[in-house]
């Protein structure tokens, strides 16, 4: 188990699955984005249900070209019946095995660094995305999508709770643009293949993930909270504060991927969030300071020059659809997610790389 994600988070999920997880027993698995904050989970919980749930293994491949990978993506733990191979998916790749699933979750999704590598942020989704598809098409495997909840844009009021039926308010120019037209054109391309030529692809949209296991130097909003407070610096909430998103915790979060995966409707979008509590991020620093039980100074200041302009005001999922066809519903508060958070990256930051 590495240091940088909680044993007991992988058992909850693991357990959270029920029976449905004996549909991977001697399957195949190709995880795309292996070393990244969700891709690392993936890893582990196919671990844990190697050693402890499956009678006939999992094999796992795993691929990541490491370009953000970071010290956590460095420090996963080597398993048995797993293989880890360094590569940039918009390249072509064969395997002498035939995966059974393929979960494309490549990606670059945090805005510090998808402005850093625009380029890179629209090949993977779309050429990386596309070598997925392809090798789904051939080897008749199950693929899932990783899309994102920014493709809804800005929505308007009325589009919120937002439902996978909204076409999204988003702009395909500006600093953002890399990121929700790459995921859209994504979409469009899973669309395609199963449309004309029979791929079982399914698309997640996940809305605000977080846990332990997320980078000290992601430059979203939870690990900057939390490298600050580990540094005893003032939190910093830009713009306004009073921009509102929901909190998703990893575990809820994964159990909801891998029941997409496995009971996903071929050519069907899912958000997979948690939908309450919607709050400001001015809230957040309350509830951070209820969780910690102390008082947390902040700062309201203007966006830095390095994060994309046009931030949406409202995010939101509806999680209808999931809940009817997958089974899906969140459990973890998000004041008992934050605890396990916060009690981890007191444990795990340095507090040196403040934002």
């Amino acid at each position: 188990m590495s240091e940088f994600l909680l044993k007991s988070d992988v058992a909850e999920i693991c357990q959270g699955l029920g029976t449905v997880a004996e549909a991977f027993e001697g399957k195949t698995v190709l995880i795309c984005g292996g070393r990244g904050f969700l891709g690392r989970y993936f890893v582990e919980t196919f671990a844990h249900l190697n050693k402890h749930r499956l009678r006939k293994p999992a094999k796992l491949i795993v691929l990541d070209n490491l370009i953000t990978a970071g010290k956590e993506g460095a420090a996963v733990a080597e398993f048995p019946h797993c293989r880890f191979e360094r590569h940039d998916i918009i390249k072509p790749f064969k395997f002498k095995e035939k995966p059974d699933y393929i979960i494309q979750a490549a990606g670059i999704a945090s805005p510090f660094y998808y402005r850093a590598y625009p380029l890179e942020t629209l090949e993977v989704a779309i050429q990386g995305t596309k070598n997925c598809l392809d090798l789904a098409k051939t080897s008749g495997a199950k693929i899932v999508f990783f899309s994102s909840s920014e493709i809804y844009g800005d929505p308007d009021p009325k589009h919120v709770p937002t439902p996978e039926s909204y076409r999204g308010n988003v702009s395909c120019h500006g600093p953002r643009a890399c990121y929700d037209e790459s995921k859209r054109l994504g979409e469009t391309l899973c669309g395609i293949f199963h449309t004309k030529f029979g791929t079982a692809v399914s698309v997640i949209r996940p809305f605000n993930v977080y846990g332990p296991g997320m980078q000290e130097t992601d430059y979203r909003v939870l690990p900057n909270f939390a490298n600050r407070i580990k540094a005893d610096l003032p939190l910093k909430v830009y713009g306004s504060g009073n921009q509102t998103r929901t909190f998703c915790y990893i575990t809820d979060a994964l159990r909801g991927f891998l029941l997409a995966l496995l009971k996903g409707l071929p050519g069907e979008a899912y958000n997979i969030g948690n939908p309450k509590p919607e709050i400001s991020m001015l809230e957040l620093v309350k509830i951070s300071e209820t969780v910690l039980n102390r008082r947390v100074k902040h700062d309201v200041v203007e966006y830095p020059d390095s994060y994309p302009a046009d931030e949406p005001n409202r995010r939101c999922p509806d999680i209808t659809k999931a809940r009817l066809q997958l089974g899906y519903e969140p459990k973890v508060s998000l004041e008992e997610g934050l605890r396990r958070f916060y009690g981890w990256s007191e444990q795990t930051y340095t507090g040196q790389q403040t934002a």
